[in-house]
């Protein structure tokens, strides 16, 4: 039985149609339906495990090519990646691959890869080129099993220990080679290449036996499964660059694929053979050394794969050295694909030629001694410390191109945000501009003072945002800024829209202003028109005290009346003031000059001239007013000064009529003589008198004449103080009748009684005894009697 015939029956499926129509029609037996889709389901589960762990081992093969595959069964279809893999693992040049992508093209290359296993003494039965060229899923698989088979298993070899005179091979030997390993290790048991290898165990106790260095096994639990495949897998990859060809949840199910499970331990037994193997490659080298005359040969070789090797490096370090990077990130990603590119298809032939040369000159090396020729040494310059000192600058510039690339995209998707938060910050300025542009257009001002002046207050509120928002206009600048500096692939377009904004930002500041000057004059006018309303309220006030009939009751009224009136007139030539203020400012509106706010006015010129008509009405009619209330308290004035002078009179009458009336004529002459005296003075002071009675009564007489409101008043207080003041002068008359009368009384009486003295100092004297003393006083007594 072939290898792909194996692999047919083991996957549990049938390859005939007709047989499995024959199996299914017989599917009234439940159990064995169940049973049959339960072997169906794991045959897909292992074909699905078996794909990747092939992929996977023929990627690590292929990878010596600079090649990789993507799916087992459509990009081996036209037999040219099959035919590199076969050259890589035979080590020998297959037929020249036929070119073209038509299926007669795939036929052929395929053809040659199984015609080359056919030649490799590889049985293969109902297999065709067509199967592979058509994908066929399990053929496939078959083909590369076998191919495994052939390559990879076909010659281990391992002595029993048991018995050094029998050998086993394949399957067996591989999985004896497994138990020598891993003998001795706890919990580790290798019976087969399926359950065997489920808790993980088995992997790290092989890298444990070859490299305790990598592993610490004591410290693994049998529970934790998928710990301990992931830490083998990791290790083999990470530290033996073994290609990680299974995944643990491939391995940690009830049946693990044993196919995939020998494919990924056998690169286990090939790397740990070959690091054995190692120890003695000087022997071996020697073996296989056959002339001098190859030597030469492969000195030339040598020398042409040095030269052409470190003219590469040289020109590669000039393109990684190159940090003219691309403007933009699609730019830059597509650099960085490009040096991806180079280091896992370009770099990787080179690397292999690198460790070529080193075999290469070892082998010469080698053969030269071996034939007792003297060691070939490279010329200065191509050494292989100059090659690896040349690789090393190559992966130095590499490293520092990677990083600046990285440096460099990153830089660039930092850009793109920056440019992305421009074009987010941006739109939203532009919005809120323009709805404000919109909202500070309108001119809903108001047609009264309160109105306005709300007006006025949500203007500034709207004032206090707008300048607020300058912080946010300026952010969008910023930004702008940054990226030009950064050098920006599509700074055009930034700039662009920045000068936008700003353009919005300062019209927006120009229709502010704007707003702001016609609301200051709407302001101004209803201000005015205010100032008109008090105005004209005032006036009506003040006129209606001047409308007054209150003239006064008597002259002190009249003054404190006069006092008031003269208070209003002060207040009326105030408001004449407040008029020609008012009314100037108005005038303003009316001739003014509204270039400046595109000849808005805040009211109509009709209307203001209407309104300053009607001030200077109100104020004339308030003046004529004032006027007539001034000469109707004057005239009052006169009046109750007319009375008050008169009653002064009056009573000056009538104090002297009492004067007149006294019965008091004296006590004697003298006294009467007083009184006479002071009459006299009195009819002097009367005298006086009549002369200001006249004028008092030339007023009331102007008074009549001139018609005042009291004039019958008056005519009848004039006729009373003229007769009051002719009784006086009756009495005056009178009383000088009777102080004559009585001086010529008590005349009468003092002479009578100067004759009595007279008479009796007469008697005395004459009656008197006394002679005299002597002549002298006889003499002096004769001369009194005389």
């Amino acid at each position: 039985m072939t290898e792909i015939e194996s692999y047919q029956n083991n996957t549990g499926v049938r390859w005939d149609p007709g047989q499995i129509e024959d199996d299914f029609d017989a599917a009234s037996n439940s159990a064995k339906l169940f049973e049959r889709s339960r072997i169906k389901a794991l045959a897909d589960e292992r074909e699905s495990v078996q794909k990747k762990t092939f992929t996977k081992w023929v990627n690590s093969h292929l990878i010596r090519t600079g090649c990789r595959i993507a799916d087992l069964y459509i990009d081996l279809r036209d037999g040219k990646m099959l035919m590199k893999l076969l050259e890589v693992l035979s080590g020998e040049r297959l037929p020249k691959q036929t070119k073209g992508k038509m299926r007669i093209h795939c036929l052929e290359n395929v053809d040659k890869a199984l015609q080359f296993l056919y030649e490799q003494k590889v049985h293969l039965e109902n297999l065709g080129a067509h199967d592979i060229v058509d994908g066929s899923s399990r053929l496939t698989l078959g083909l590369i099993w076998t191919i495994i088979l052939r390559f990879q298993i076909q010659d281990i070899t391992v002595e029993d220990a048991g018995d050094t005179s029998e050998t086993r091979s394949a399957k067996d030997a591989l999985l004896l080679w497994c138990q020598m390993k891993t003998a001795g290790y706890p919990n580790v048991n290798v019976r087969n290449f399926t359950t065997s290898w489920r808790d993980g165990l088995a992997f790290n106790a092989i890298i444990h036996k070859h490299r305790p260095d990598l592993i610490q096994y004591e410290k693994l639990q049998k529970s934790n499964a998928l710990y301990n495949l992931n830490n083998s897998f990791e290790v083999a990859e990470d530290k033996l660059g073994l290609t990680r060809l299974l995944d643990p949840e491939d391995i940690n199910v009830e049946f693990p694929d044993e196919k995939s499970i020998i494919t990924y331990v056998v690169t286990y037994y090939h790397y740990f053979s070959k690091m054995k193997a190692e120890s003695v490659q000087g022997k071996r080298i020697g073996k296989v050394i056959d002339n001098a005359l190859d030597s030469d040969r492969s000195v030339q070789e040598y020398q042409t794969f040095t030269s052409d090797l470190l003219d590469w490096i040289e020109q590669t370090i000039v393109i990684l050295n190159d940090r003219q990077f691309a403007n933009s990130m699609y730019g830059v990603q597509q650099q960085l694909a490009a040096f991806n590119t180079y280091r896992t298809r370009e770099k990787p032939k080179k690397f292999d030629e690198k460790g070529n040369l080193e075999i290469m000159l070892f082998t010469i090396q080698s053969k030269m001694r071996a034939n007792n020729q003297k060691p070939y040494l490279p010329k200065e310059g191509k050494l292989i410390s100059d090659i690896n000192k040349a690789w090393d600058r190559l992966e130095k510039s590499e490293h520092e191109r990677e990083l600046a690339l990285r440096e460099e995209l990153i830089r660039q998707e930092k850009l793109e945000q920056l440019a992305a938060r421009f074009d987010r910050k941006a739109g939203m300025r532009e919005t809120w501009l323009s709805e404000n542009q919109r909202l500070v257009s309108q001119d809903n001002f108001g047609f009264d003072l309160a109105a306005v002046e709300a007006a006025t207050k949500k203007h500034e509120a709207i004032e206090t945002d707008i300048y607020a928002y300058e912080e946010r206009v300026q952010a969008v600048v910023s930004v702008a800024s940054d990226l030009q500096q950064e050098t920006y692939h599509d700074i055009d377009r930034i700039n662009s829209r920045k000068d936008n904004v700003l353009k919005l930002w300062n019209y927006l500041i120009e229709l502010l202003k704007a707003r702001r000057l016609r609301l200051e004059l709407s302001l101004g006018i209803q201000r005015i028109f205010q100032e008109m309303l008090y105005i004209l309220d005032w006036m009506e006030e003040i006129k209606a005290r001047l409308l007054s009939e209150d003239y006064g009751k008597h002259l002190m009224g009249v003054d404190d009346l006069l006092q008031k009136h003269s208070l209003i007139e002060a207040d009326i030539h105030v408001l004449g003031e407040r008029v020609k203020t008012v009314n100037t400012q108005a005038d303003r509106f009316v001739d003014g000059d509204f270039s400046d706010v595109g000849g808005y006015r805040p009211c109509e010129q009709e209307v203001i001239k209407e309104r300053m008509n009607t001030l200077d009405t109100a104020y004339d009619e308030l003046i004529a007013l004032a006027a007539e209330r001034r000469a109707r308290l004057e005239e009052s004035r006169r009046l109750w000064q007319f009375y008050w002078d008169m009653e002064d009179e009056e009573g000056w009458i009538r104090e002297k009529e009492h004067l007149m009336s006294s019965p008091d004529l004296g006590h004697d002459l003298t006294s009467v003589h007083l009184l006479l005296n002071k009459h006299k003075a009195l009819e002097d002071e009367m005298t006086a008198r009549h002369t200001h009675l006249e004028s008092v009564l030339q007023i009331g007489n102007d008074l009549i004449n001139a018609g005042n409101f009291g004039a019958d008043k008056v005519q009848q207080r004039i006729d009373e103080i003229n007769q009051q003041w002719d009784s006086l002068m009756d009495l005056a008359a009178f009383r000088k009748k009777r102080l004559h009368e009585a001086v010529d009384f008590y005349q009468f009486f003092a002479d009578a009684d100067d004759v009595d003295a007279w008479m009796m100092d007469t008697l005395r004297l004459v009656s008197s005894e006394d002679v005299g003393k002597d002549e002298a006083s006889v003499q002096s007594l004769l001369k009194k009697h005389k």
